[in-house]
């Protein structure tokens, strides 16, 4: 009985050494946080940090469903980080809010809006928006359970929006394993911060639409997607019938829906992901497999990968210095 449980231990204590060797092969170019500083503000406005964690709680304590929310909008902002994403239309400006992967669960913007006007009076002019987002995904990320980590702070805003580039660089639930891992290499981010970033859907809901085809028709031919647990995708079938009810919410992660924590990797080691671009991270490839089971059978080291690669992730390619401008209001650019 002994030789298997040895054999389990060996191979954790590989997977670990593979994960530290491909950590040390990163750059430090990839890693770079370039001009950024967690210590930005401690001069022009000492309180902002502790003004968005107060705002991030009282958000939390009214809808538990917004700190998933609020950090999907970091992400969604974040393959650019310029604050780009929370611009309303206007004469000039195309909202990114109207994207495909925005328009149906991109939420929290009036918690942003109450945050800014807090700094605005705090520091009139100061805190960029793109910063807003930066701190408000680690504090959401911290009050429902998950990992800490210093905020690279310094960023501006943009005074354009692209609907375009948001259509384009961002996967969709549909998007196949090698598209998703050739949108990640676009933005700098590897095979290890894919699998540690989608790990944030830990937290969080999808709506019936999203994942109906898993349900119902996967192939063509009215048929479920195999991959899917069959005793969950009855459950699912339940309150998300073959048409209608498009916008009933699903948690990500059924077991601990909000609670970051690592059932996010064990529910796809079962095969009870519920969206397609989930589950393919157990099914596709051998290497995303084994950082799956990697983080499933370690938090530690997923909430140490998932910190960094917040980190790496939030330095996409920042306004600094003179370029962008920092909002009054986040939602238009100053005249």
């Amino acid at each position: 009985m002994a030789k298997p449980v040895m054999c389990i231990v060996l191979t954790q204590i590989v997977l670990v050494a593979l994960f530290h060797l491909c950590m040390s092969s990163q750059t430090k170019e990839c890693t770079s946080t370039s001009s950024l500083s967690p210590q930005f503000y401690d001069n022009s406005c000492p309180k902002a940090q502790a003004i968005v964690q107060s705002f991030v709680a009282k958000a939390h304590s009214n809808d538990p469903r917004m700190a998933a929310s609020l950090l999907r909008l970091h992400f969604h902002d974040c393959f650019g980080c310029d604050g780009s994403l929370l611009l309303d239309n206007s004469g000039t400006i195309e909202s990114e809010k109207r994207a495909v992967t925005n328009v149906d669960s991109a939420r929290g913007f009036e918690v942003i809006d109450d945050i800014k006007s807090a700094l605005e009076d705090e520091c009139p002019q100061t805190v960029s928006c793109a910063d807003i987002l930066a701190l408000v995904a680690r504090d959401t990320t911290v009050i429902t359970g998950g990992p800490s980590w210093e905020v690279y702070l310094g960023r501006r805003d943009a005074r354009e929006a692209s609907l375009i580039a948001s259509n384009n660089n961002i996967p969709v639930v549909s998007s196949t394993f090698e598209t998703i891992v050739t949108k990640f290499n676009d933005q700098g981010l590897g095979l290890i911060d894919l699998v540690a970033l989608l790990g944030g859907h830990t937290i969080g809901n999808s709506r019936c639409k999203s994942f109906r085809k898993r349900l119902y028709n996967h192939s063509g031919n009215s048929d479920r997607d195999q991959t899917l647990n069959q005793n969950y995708a009855s459950m699912l079938q339940q309150g998300c019938p073959i048409s209608g009810d498009d916008q009933n919410l699903f948690a990500l992660d059924y077991m601990t829906p909000n609670k970051f924590d690592n059932y996010y990797f064990k529910n796809l080691m079962t095969f009870k992901g519920l969206l397609s671009s989930d589950e393919i991270l157990y099914t596709k490839s051998r290497d995303s497999m084994e950082l799956v089971k990697l983080y499933g059978a370690n938090e530690e080291l997923f909430f140490e990968q998932y910190a960094k690669s917040m980190v790496k992730m939030g330095n996409i390619s920042p306004l600094t210095g003179r370029n962008g401008e920092i909002r009054r209001i986040c939602r238009r650019v100053n005249h």
